[in-house]
């Protein structure tokens, strides 16, 4: 066995010991079912193994899901097309069959966690006889296959309702919620835990004295349902009935995968189990059949793990961590950058110009891990770590620092002359980084002696929260400050997408589309409403015009005022434009001062605001919501199109990963690019020209989307990942 480790101590008690070699925590892949498989025969078969004991050999935790390169194969044939769902049922109910063998080999099976369990490791865990954890405060379990386009396809769906009862299971599936070790033994999830690092010794000792411990519950004739199950269950029926319309509702309708899994264990959970999972491979396969499954997978896992992990790094750069953070700017963003650097274990000197702000981006840095105290933050590293927040309005005490992220006024000619006098201090080796979000970088760059130690860096408000960094490379930028730059963040924990230089790059350019043609719809006379809930149904996390509201109307008009001046008769007006200038003339400048496109009154729940008729007519003859959720979505495709054709974007990857974590766009479509590859690049530009007719030339096609119509290419078929240079 290449992948488990199988060992019979004196007792008659087997060990598999699993340790999958190349990876860095243990998939189930080809290899490990064909060992667990030998395994599982010998354990039925041998009469002097007595019972068995399951564990990981990694440090990293017992196990996670499935090999996602592996399940990928499972998806295309040899001639590259999708197979049948029956296809794919075969290879799918493979490894249910595993599991159900494993739980009913006729010894005692118990499962040793130490570390994350997740996915199909945690459908291994639920079809052992007896589940021990490690207590641990990294210690995750659970089933979180729904946030990458999948439901539980391993048992999942049928066992984990039968342990906690079908409301409290759905609870954590459809949300793909994890457990830690004390919730899931309160929840009888989990049978003991116990302290860190016995598992393994205490699962033996269970195995010894329970020899005939070999029935899961819902195999013992008279089993019933936590909390009841069947259609002639009043609380059960209420569950079912609840669920679906809030499950169409939290996802409008877009995702395939909860709905499926809502069916599978309607259907599955008065079963027998043997026929329960049959019904659950029959809907994983009805899933995974389908583009949308593939597209989340490859984004929103395997792209995102591979941009973490230094894909876009330069390859021959050495590593080169931050220790002490130069932090321009105590505002919101530089407060929030100051939080996650302080807590990543640098020192951070958090400068501005008056101290008094300072102190308040120190508060502010006080405030959110306070918050955390009881998650993982203890009194003492709290202290500790806001101990590693020094603020200042004097240059001098950058002395030392290592890198420079600036946050201060988005204004070339304040930020020049702050870059200056950082400069002075530190030189200009010193790898310098603005977190901009439209100025162009290589204009920026102008006001440092070596331009190729200057590099945009790109956080999203909150900081805190918000999982993607935008590194933005200037004409001059060399390889050091990327590689700095990506060593940062991945020192933070987040995700880096690297772009080139352009007036708002690419997430702001092309997220400022989506809010452009909300205004653009309204000054039409569209019913503001319809613009809103289009926007919600097509998958964006809020409405066009409630997003304006949050990020400021008024900020939009000063960053096209800014635009005009810059770029002077180059600039292309749009009519979203004198709209939004109409807007702030009205003193409509968003939710900061409590009226925008919503009116905010104190106390009460905000509403679009009446004003918005008087403003703006309402047309007579009102547009269908899916030509609204049309216009919403091709706007924002044709801009990242563009960026892609204009070299700011040189891979899909970075287009799809930055959409979806960058502005929200619908993550059910894999990002902008998977789409357009999915629908067909030839329908993209049909659509286009339809609405370029219709509505001018801001959806018109690019040269290179028609030439790629023409030749039967796609985005991801021509670009493969590579290092930036």
């Amino acid at each position: 066995m290449e992948t488990i480790r199988f060992d019979i101590d004196a007792d008659g008690i087997a060990t598999l010991t699993i340790d999958v070699p190349g990876q860095s925590m243990n998939v189930i892949g080809p290899d490990f079912l064909a060992d667990l498989d030998a395994a599982i025969t010998r354990i039925a078969s041998e009469d002097g193994i007595k019972g068995a004991v399951i564990a990981s050999g990694k440090a990293s935790g017992f196990m996670a899901g499935m090999d996602l390169k592996y399940f990928g194969s499972m998806l295309a044939s040899a001639d590259g097309e999708r197979p049948a769902p029956a296809a794919i049922f075969d290879e799918v109910f493979t490894l249910n069959q595993m599991f159900r063998r494993l739980e009913t080999c006729g010894k005692p099976v118990a499962c040793a966690i130490e570390g994350t369990c997740v996915g199909g490791g945690f459908e291994l865990a639920l079809a052992c006889h007896r589940r021990i954890v490690g207590d641990s405060p990294k210690t995750q379990l659970g089933l979180p296959e729904i946030l990458i386009g999948l439901f539980p396809g391993g048992g999942g769906s049928q066992r984990l309702p039968r342990i906690m009862g079908v409301q409290a299971s759905l609870m954590y599936m459809l949300q793909g919620k994890l457990f830690r070790p004390a919730d899931a033994a309160m929840m009888k999830v989990v049978d003991e835990v116990v302290p860190q690092g016995s598992a393994v010794e205490k699962a033996r000792e269970w195995v010894k004295a329970n020899p005939n411990a070999n029935t899961q519950p819902w195999d013992v004739k008279g089993f019933k349902v936590p909390g009841g199950a069947g259609g002639f269950n009043p609380g059960f029926v209420q569950t079912m009935a609840g669920a679906v319309p809030m499950t169409l509702k939290q996802t409008q309708r877009n995702m395939n995968a909860p709905i499926a899994l809502l069916s599978a264990v309607y259907e599955g959970i008065t079963l027998p189990m043997d026929r329960a999972i049959r019904i659950e491979s029959k809907y994983f396969a009805k899933v995974a059949a389908d583009p949308q499954a593939s597209n989340m997978i490859r984004t929103l896992f395997v792209n995102k793990q591979a941009a973490e992990r230094g894909a876009r790094r330069p390859k021959d750069e050495p590593k080169a961590p931050t220790k002490k953070l130069a932090m321009l700017g105590a505002g919101m963003m530089g407060a929030g950058i100051a939080t996650v650097a302080a807590q990543a274990g640098m020192d951070v000197v958090l400068f501005d110009r008056d101290q008094a702000y300072a102190e308040k981006g120190k508060a502010h840095v006080e405030a959110v891990l306070s918050k955390r105290i009881g998650r993982g933050m203890t009194p003492e590293k709290m202290a500790e770590t806001l101990a590693r927040v020094t603020p200042t309005t004097d240059y001098a005490d950058l002395a030392g620092a290592d890198f420079v992220i600036e946050a201060v006024f988005e204004d070339v000619s304040i930020k020049a002359e702050v870059t200056k006098q950082v400069e002075a201090v530190l030189g200009a080796d010193t790898i310098f980084g603005s977190n901009t979000s439209t100025l162009p970088i290589t204009r920026l760059a102008q006001a440092w002696s070596k331009p190729e130690n200057f590099i945009g860096v790109h956080f999203f408000s909150p900081v805190e929260k918000m999982p993607l960094v935008e590194i933005i490379l200037g004409e001059k930028t060399g390889p050091a400050a990327i590689a700095k730059a990506l060593d940062f963040v991945a020192q933070i924990k987040k995700t880096p997408i690297v772009v080139h230089d352009s007036r708002g790059f690419y997430t702001s350019r092309s997220f400022g589309t989506y809010v452009q043609e909300g205004a653009e719809l309204v000054g039409e006379g569209v019913n503001p409403a319809l613009i809103e809930n289009a926007g919600k149904q097509l998958g964006m996390p809020t409405g066009p015009l409630a997003v304006s509201d949050e990020v400021s109307i008024e900020l939009g008009v000063k960053i096209m005022t800014a635009a005009k001046k810059e770029l002077g008769d180059a600039y292309i007006h749009q009519g979203s434009d004198d709209i939004m200038v109409k807007m702030v003339e009205a003193g409509r400048l968003g939710r900061k001062n409590g009226k925008g496109w919503y009116d905010y009154p104190e106390g009460a729940k905000k509403h679009l605001s009446p004003a918005l008729g008087e403003m703006f007519p309402r047309a007579d003859d009102q547009p269908g919501v899916e030509a609204v959720k049309e216009r919403l979505l091709y706007r924002q495709l044709i801009e990242c199109a563009r960026c892609f054709e204009e070299g700011v974007l040189e891979t899909p990857e970075d287009g799809d990963i930055g959409a979806i974590f960058g502005w929200g766009f619908a993550p059910y479509t894999g990002g902008p690019f998977s789409h357009m590859d999915t629908v067909g690049i030839a329908h993209v530009v049909e659509v286009l020209d339809r609405l370029t007719a219709a509505h001018g030339e801001r959806f018109a096609p690019t040269r290179q989307l028609r030439d790629m119509a023409a030749s039967g290419a796609t985005f991801y078929q021509a670009a493969p990942v590579k290092a930036a240079a």
